[in-house]
């Protein structure tokens, strides 16, 4: 194990490893139940998805410990899940058999041009300002996360700010017989603190408190063990729910059953093959992969950097041999290539875009260096599948303090931003404020690229801006325009 996995030299231990796996496992293990629930709206099956979620995850995330040997967890995203149910299914009318077609092309595509090293050129083209940008603004994104699972806040919207409710236009007089699935709100919405007399938010902010106090006090392990001690906490407050363990919904064999509605229906006549008879439909098609492609590249290559570097995960001399080596010689090459191909697998099986999780920022900051951490998440993901209604006790509570305090370890970043000069500052504080008030890293990172190359046209330094940054600010331009009018 040392042999293989360079302990030493990455100065951890097993001990260390182990436990870092168990932090990002229950920083993110929300996704086995929060991706089903959305998905299902599209009619695929609930506990196909579970279980879908599931192989995705153990999939991506073990080709990322065992072959590029980085302390990265992979699941289907955030953001790329709801994308793909709110506009690809509900908005754009696809079938969820096309939809997974298509985020199975985005994958291969992320696949090309990760072995025609496109994606490493991205990487290359990045100023480093706005590197640190990315890096701090993942810890924005990462808190607010931890501060929203928390209930920390409240959000209050005028009926004049109502945009949508079901995905239909808002009617103040209608009626909703069968529920409300989703609202969209303009930018009337004030947030605000919650008074504390909810259950769940006060177990969050008990759990936040304790995780604090060890942090402080250098107690290893302080992130699990405050996650494990909220938990038992949570359950005389009425929060965590015992009753799941018993629920006959999340058997495995009722999961298995339901799986085979889901493996393999982006080839089938529902899938791949209708979604290329229609030549009129042709022009939405690609773009939808495009936007897919795009937003899964920029959230993986942004939590690389934002994290990566910090760490010396990647070190120098690794985004270095970029330029020289061929095929898979370095960690960057290795990791890319692990993230690219745990899209096309994740759809193989009925899921969403698989993508790199930012909450592996949580089992980073306990120590993980190497890929017995990705290991460690791979095997809890698969026990998951035996014992999912253990992991279900976990309440986002009981995670939130992990993801707030790991936000605030990662705000170091911003010293490394030279704030006094505009033209460094401004493009660093969309690319980082905007990660969290968009609740999209790509979006966040697309801000900071627009605004770099307008502050450096409008100093006259065009010549300063990369062509590969030049390439990927039009197509963010060019997906926003997509997306705006579809």
């Amino acid at each position: 194990m040392e042999k293989f996995f360079k302990l030493k030299e990455n100065g951890t231990t097993v001990n260390t490893e182990i436990m870092a796996g168990l932090t990002t496992f229950f920083a993110m293990s929300y996704i086995i139940f929060v991706n089903p629930a959305i998905l299902s709206l599209t009619g695929m099956p609930t506990q196909a998805v579970f279980l879908s979620t599931i192989i995705a995850a153990v999939i991506g995330t073990l080709v990322m410990g065992l072959f590029a040997n980085v302390p990265y967890a992979q699941a289907p995203g955030m953001g790329l899940n709801a994308f793909f149910t709110y506009t690809v299914v509900f908005a754009l009318g696809f079938s969820w058999q096309e939809a997974l077609a298509m985020v199975f092309i985005c994958g291969i595509v992320n696949i090309l041009i990760t072995v025609t090293k496109v994606r490493k050129l991205i990487i290359h083209s990045i100023p480093e300002s706005l590197q640190h940008a990315i890096s701090a603004g993942i810890g924005v994104f990462v808190a607010y996360i931890g501060i929203k699972n928390a209930g920390f806040l409240q959000f209050t919207s005028e009926p004049g700010n109502i945009e949508t409710i079901n995905n239909t236009p808002f009617d103040a007089a209608g009626s909703y017989s069968e529920g409300i699935s989703s609202i969209v709100t303009g930018g009337g919405i004030v947030p605000a603190l919650v008074n504390f007399t909810n259950p769940g938010s006060l177990l969050a902010l008990i759990g936040l408190i304790i995780t604090m106090i060890l942090l402080v006090k250098n107690v290893k392990g302080a992130i699990l063990i405050g996650i494990i001690l909220t938990t038992i906490i949570g359950i005389p407050m009425g929060v965590v729910d015992v009753s799941v363990v018993s629920n006959p919904a999340n058997s495995l064999g009722n999961a298995f059953s339901e799986l085979g509605t889901t493996f393999g229906a982006a080839f089938g006549n529902e899938g791949m093959i209708s979604l290329f008879t229609d030549a009129a439909r042709l022009p939405l098609v690609i773009m939808t992969i495009f936007a897919f492609s795009l937003s899964d590249i920029f959230d993986t290559i942004g939590t690389f950097i934002g994290t990566g570097r910090k760490t010396g995960i990647f070190t120098a001399e690794d985004e270095l041999a970029l330029d020289n080596s061929t095929g898979f010689k370095t960690k960057m090459d290795k990791a890319l290539f692990a993230d690219a191909i745990a899209t096309s697998a994740g759809a193989l099986f009925g899921t969403s875009n698989t993508t790199t999780y930012v909450e592996s920022a949580a089992g980073i900051a306990a120590g993980g260096r190497t890929g017995l951490t990705s290991v460690v998440v791979a095997v809890l993901f698969l026990l998951t599948s035996l014992f999912s209604p253990l992991v279900a006790l976990v309440p986002t509570q009981a995670t939130s303090a992990s993801l707030i305090l790991v936000g605030v370890m990662m705000m170091s970043s911003f010293l490394e931003i030279n704030w006094d000069n505009l033209e460094e500052a401004i493009p660093a504080f969309f690319a980082s404020i905007f990660m969290g008030l968009s609740y999209s890293i790509s979006y966040g990172i697309a801000a900071g690229f627009i605004f770099y190359v307008i502050v450096k046209v409008a100093k006259g330094k065009a010549k300063d801006i990369h062509p590969v940054l030049w390439v990927s600010t039009g197509l963010f331009v060019l997906n926003f325009l997509i997306m705006a009018f579809i």
